[in-house]
């Protein structure tokens, strides 16, 4: 018989566990609740947990040390972090300190569910995602090519997109969901084994999202399965193509990250991308 699944909430508002619970519970599943940190770890200390759900204003402990505390007991355990007052710092800390992932409220109970879901039944490794620089205006990844991992990088990037009017940072989010997975599917081939790199700079004026992928690159005259190449009397003449070649429905990425931010800059060789949102001063 499968050993059940185990998974701790640790939040002091009743209402986050019930949700969660309903969202998450499955005969195959152990779910329990502590409602302030220190209670957290002294489960954790005591339980093999694969997921903690964690608030960061829980009492008594908070989150972000709660996460350490876990890293040292429980390095196995996949830790989601929830938060009310989300910060760039605590962004960046949670990520440096491995969290699975991280939202700030209000979130969707279904988007936390499905994130826990992957932690759940995900295959990630410790250095999937590797900090080169954990400061909250440069912060750089080394990421493994896996598209269960880019789902993981994106939701940080949203987090970091904060401060951002909320339509705005969901235009620039999917700008970089686009770029990256191009990165992962075309630049790495989806091969595991190779990396991604990846810097975020924020300016006063502008927020920068840079990608380098492991490929040789493409040139933009030879893109044919994709629309930037489209002729203007012909809008989907490259869906024929990639039906064609076998690939997946699709091809709309660099002509639609193109809309969504201000700038879009490759390097000659195709394999290095930035992306650049200025900011409306204040």
């Amino acid at each position: 018989m499968a050993v059940p699944k185990r998974i701790l909430i640790v939040d002091d508002d009743r209402d986050v566990h019930r949700l969660l619970r309903a969202a998450l519970d499955a005969p195959d599943r152990k779910i329990e609740s502590a409602y302030d940190g220190r209670a957290g770890l002294g489960l954790v200390e005591n339980n093999p947990y694969d997921v903690v759900l964690t608030s960061l204003e829980v009492p008594g402990l908070d989150g972000l040390t709660l996460l350490e505390r876990i890293r040292e007991v429980r390095p196995a355990a996949r830790v989601v972090v929830m938060t009310v007052a989300s910060t760039p710092d605590n962004i960046v800390r949670a990520l440096r300190d491995r969290a699975f992932c991280y939202f700030s409220k209000p979130f969707t109970v279904g988007a936390v569910a499905e994130m826990a879901e992957r932690a759940l039944s995900g295959t990630d490794k410790e250095d999937d995602i590797q900090v080169l620089s954990a400061r909250p205006h440069w912060l750089g990844l080394r990421v493994r090519c896996k598209m269960e991992t880019a789902g993981r990088i994106v939701q940080f990037i949203r987090e970091l997109g904060m401060e951002l009017p909320a339509a705005e940072q969901e235009r620039v989010t999917t700008a970089f969901r686009e770029i990256l997975l191009n990165a992962i599917e075309h630049g790495a081939g989806s091969d595991p084994d190779k990396r991604v790199f990846i810097t975020y700079v924020r300016t006063k004026r502008a927020a920068l999202y840079y990608v380098r992928d492991p490929g040789q690159g493409f040139s933009f005259e030879h893109l044919e399965h994709a629309a930037v190449s489209n002729p203007a009397d012909s809008p989907v003449e490259h869906a024929e193509i990639r039906e064609k070649l076998g690939m997946r429905p699709g091809g709309f990425g660099i002509m639609m990250t193109r809309q969504l931010v201000d700038d879009l800059i490759y390097n000659e060789h195709g394999n290095e991308v930035l992306l650049i949102k200025y900011m409306e001063p204040k």
